[in-house]
């Protein structure tokens, strides 16, 4: 159901997507005791075709959701050639149960898949059972730690192969 909402994609550093970004590294400080997410990122790493970062609107052009991929390769963070690292994956509260997580991963993997890559990867936390419900339910299969955060407990490694459709 679409529910009038339409996905853009966006330069990670536009104003919506900076918005919804403030609004998740409140959560995640809220979910895990005061820390946000400190992971190094460019807004050059989202630009096609070695990543993409995708907003959803509603009808009436307010942002409501946002998740994006980057281009990993094999590095000292655990990554393997091919892959494609998910990022940033938000919903706004109010907005959620709406399948808008799923849409929009769905046209990350077909987009990450077109751009050459083999493997969807991702960091969560324990503290998101949400993400990591959908993440399973999606076909995304616990994995070996990698990332900025593969010395923490809290967090939760995941991947699935971006098999040819």
């Amino acid at each position: 159901m679409s529910h009038g909402i339409q996905l853009r994609a966006v330069p990670y550093d536009h104003p919506d997507a900076v918005k919804l970004n403030d609004q998740v590294q409140l959560e995640y400080q809220a979910r895990y005791e005061g820390e946000g997410d400190v992971t190094p990122l460019d807004p050059a790493m989202f630009t096609p075709p070695r990543g993409l970062y995708l907003l959803a609107y509603d009808a009436s052009g307010a942002p409501i959701a946002s998740g994006g991929w980057r281009t990993q390769d094999a590095n000292d963070e655990g990554y393997a050639d091919g892959d494609a690292e998910l990022k940033r994956m938000y919903v706004v509260p109010e907005a959620r149960g709406l399948g808008l997580a799923r849409r929009i991963l769905a046209e990350l993997e077909s987009d990450a898949r077109a751009a050459g890559r083999v493997r969807m990867a991702l960091e969560t936390g324990d503290q998101q059972p949400e993400a990591i419900a959908l993440y399973l339910s999606a076909g995304y299969t616990p994995s070996e730690k990698f990332g900025h955060y593969r010395f923490y407990d809290s967090s939760r490694c995941m991947t699935k192969p971006l098999l040819p459709s």
